[in-house]
């Protein structure tokens, strides 16, 4: 039976500093500082406090120049995912063990779906029954006072997924935009209007073109060996003022 994405042994310390948006300072339990790799490029706005608890994982890849990723924060007692790849493995094995009932019933599930001549989108969805589906996937980590909120900084790729999704919908297709929140604190989603108004504003267009949208939350465990991830809640989405 799946019981979550498996995130990699993982190794505890605090966070130094985040820095050249890829870099993270990381003073392990034994005093040791090193530097790992940081791979969200995002601005990570509330989620890179300095003191705060962190995990990271160890690569056995000898040709990697950092040895190290960051996968895990802790801040106010709330666990938050940083690694961006987590998202599209957990998705993807959650619709294959049919655990999204919104996305359930498809037989095959392909990851990297080129959709135009400079587009890729995530998943595509495919059952001799049913038109294909394709998945756009989205990491939110910008959570405030209980509201959930995509993007933490200003995306013109963003912008262009949600323009094939609304194309693909024209088309015939479904076209779903699956904002993954990567953390446990939030109750409801909201696009970040005050950050990218125009993501916003192509997001609420695309609603009304047919472009589904998807919010789920996950819910971590730290004492499993391995550790941890599933998809838990939706939440609801609601329109920004």
């Amino acid at each position: 039976m799946y019981k979550g994405y498996e995130l990699p042994p993982l190794i505890k310390g605090k966070l130094l500093k985040r820095y050249k948006r890829f870099l993270a300072d990381i003073e392990l339990e034994n005093g040791e500082v090193v530097t790992a790799h940081c791979p969200n490029s995002g601005s990570m706005k509330g989620c890179a406090r300095p003191g705060a608890e962190a995990w990271i994982s160890q690569s056995t890849n000898p040709k990697r120049k950092l040895k190290y990723t960051w996968e895990l924060t802790r801040i106010d007692g709330t666990v938050i995912g940083i690694n961006t790849l987590v998202p599209n493995r957990l998705v993807k094995a959650s619709v294959e063990n049919d655990l999204i009932p919104e996305l359930s019933g498809y037989s095959r599930v392909t990851s990297e779906v080129k959709t135009s001549e400079h587009t890729r989108l995530d998943l595509m969805l495919e059952d001799d029954n049913k038109k294909p589906c394709f998945v756009e996937i989205k990491n939110c980590t910008l959570v405030e006072n209980g509201v959930a909120s995509f993007p933490d900084a200003v995306t013109t790729r963003g912008q262009k997924h949600i323009q094939e999704l609304v194309a693909l919908a024209a088309g015939g297709h479904r076209a779903v935009l699956f904002f993954l929140v990567q953390r446990t604190d939030a109750d409801t989603f909201t696009p970040a209007a005050d950050i990218d108004p125009e993501y916003a504003e192509k997001l609420m267009q695309a609603r009304l073109k047919g472009v589904e949208i998807i919010v789920r939350d996950v819910v971590f465990n730290l004492d499993t060996d391995p550790a941890l991830i599933r998809l838990d809640r939706s939440l609801n989405f609601f329109s920004p003022d």
